[in-house]
């Protein structure tokens, strides 16, 4: 038996995702205190500050989990 099949991710809303980034680029938030305040993974904290920053370089660059 595999709960992870039963496990769905948490669906965001484009406006929270560039929330979530400003904390980051704007009001100098780690990616760790950001994900950690919104209780979101550290990985898709990541994901979304990299399309904020520049979104055609976010999806050419490898994944990085240490991006704090």
């Amino acid at each position: 038996m595999n709960e992870s099949k039963n496990h769905k991710r948490p669906k965001y809303r484009l406006e929270f995702k560039q929330d979530a980034a400003k904390l980051v680029l704007d009001k100098g938030y780690t990616h760790q205190q950001a994900a950690d305040h919104l209780g979101s993974s550290l990985s898709v904290l990541c994901r979304w500050v990299g399309l904020n920053e520049n979104p055609r370089e976010a999806r050419r660059q490898p994944k990085n989990l240490n991006c704090a």
